[in-house]
């Protein structure tokens, strides 16, 4: 199939093309090239993308031009998380300009109401997590025999949270077997199966490979002493173009203790997780994404589902365990072409860790040493200082020396290693 290069192209309707060039979209990303024509068509599709690459349209175009306008709930989307769940939906509002299709958002940690009322008026697009959506099902409010197409988003991520049998269950729940798209940032072998398990005869498309990145985004590592994280983050913030930055804790705790350190530097930011009630992490994004703070802190809940244009730099200020982490959670920034910078602060103690992600990830990360913060510095520092002990009060001359030489050694190798 000849891949097209203007959304015209598609076959869109006026009003499609109208919201397209209303969003300033000019040309459609290979993702859109790719899976646009192929889920007009019908077909059962597999899409490989990161988030950033125009995903959410590649679907979405092409399942509001199957919507017949007033005959209730026809697109059904699964997502991962709540802030996903919502861009969805208002990515699926931008795109439906113009027309009458009502698009609603179900998930939980929210009133019933609204979702209620939703789900009642026939809102002919209803983007959920699995979580809610069964407990709606449940409680007779979600019927969903009439969803002719099915959208899983984010499929490795809702894998990751353990959401296969809650996936299974609101399937059990459609009525005749839907069009089914699945679309992924990486394929692992779990994805893999259910792929093969909710579509019929698919196409497999893929716009970015796993672990694949953009190539607007620089990436590097320092290697920072644990003690030290938090003060070579505030100095970092202190050079030209960190102008707004999302930063990665692998804890709730590290986040707030992180954002008090940001606090008592002077420096404007916010922080969500799960622990913070949902209007207080809208509004944090709100926030942040309008510009009054320059920092975000969040754990992984962030790490899917934020769209927000403009983000110069990501910090993992913790290493990322998993690749497909540290692939969305890089993929916050360079998006819609622009530049960005994705920076690793790693220990000591995260170096087999992170060796094993460039492994994984299939390439090596520049490595930066800053004198004042880098651990490895901090080893010969030590040694030193050790060593100077030594010579005053005379103990140990013979196989200390060749410890401070060790000491040095360690330090060459982390350099460079």
């Amino acid at each position: 199939m000849t891949e097209a290069n203007d959304f015209s192209s598609f076959g869109l309707s006026s009003h499609s093309l109208a919201a397209v060039e209303a969003l300033g979209w000019t040309a459609p990303t290979p993702i859109q090239r790719r899976a646009i024509p192929l889920v007009m068509d019908g077909r059962d599709v597999v899409g490989i993308a990161r988030t950033g690459t125009g995903k959410t349209a590649a679907f979405m175009l092409p399942a509001l031009e199957s919507i017949r306008e007033g005959k209730g709930l026809q697109v059904l989307v699964l997502c991962p998380t709540r802030e996903l769940a919502q861009q969805v939906r208002e990515d699926a509002e931008a795109l439906a300009r113009g027309t009458s299709v009502r698009a609603a958002e179900i998930f939980g940690g929210v009133g019933y109401g609204p979702q209620f009322n939703a789900l009642k008026r026939g809102d002919e697009v209803v983007v959920a997590t699995p979580g809610r959506l069964i407990d709606l099902q449940n409680r007779g409010s979600a019927r969903l025999k009439r969803v002719r197409l099915l959208i899983l988003d984010e499929a490795d991520r809702m894998l990751d949270m353990g959401f296969r049998p809650q996936i299974e269950q609101v399937v059990r729940g459609l009525g005749k077997r839907p069009q089914t798209l699945l679309f992924s940032a990486t394929m692992p072998n779990a994805v893999h199966a259910l792929a093969l398990q909710m579509t019929r005869d698919p196409i497999w498309v893929e716009a970015s490979p796993s672990g694949s990145r953009v190539a607007e985004i620089a990436e590097v590592a320092y290697s920072v002493r644990p003690d030290r994280k938090p003060d070579l983050l505030v100095h970092l913030l202190g050079e030209p173009g960190w102008d707004q930055v999302l930063v990665f804790t692998r804890t709730k705790i590290g986040a707030d203790t992180l954002k008090s350190r940001l606090d008592r530097a002077g420096i404007s930011g916010d922080v969500i997780h799960s622990n913070r009630q949902m209007h207080h992490r809208t509004r944090a994004i709100e926030r942040f994404t309008e510009g009054k703070v320059r920092v975000l802190v969040a754990t992984d809940i962030a790490q899917r589902g934020l769209d927000i244009e403009g983000i110069s730099h990501v910090v993992n200020y913790d290493v990322p365990l998993d690749p497909g982490d540290y692939v969305h959670r890089v993929g916050r920034t360079g998006r819609a072409g622009a530049a960005g910078e994705a920076v690793t602060f790693v220990t000591s103690a995260d170096l087999g860790a992170f060796r094993t992600l460039e492994h994984q990830l299939e390439r090596r990360i520049e490595k930066v040493h800053h004198p004042e913060f880098d651990f490895a510095g901090g080893v010969v520092q030590e040694a030193k200082a050790a060593a100077k002990t030594r010579s005053r009060t005379g103990r140990g001359m013979g196989s200390r020396a060749g410890e401070k030489l060790d000491a040095e050694a360690l330090a060459e190798l982390l350099r460079h290693g």
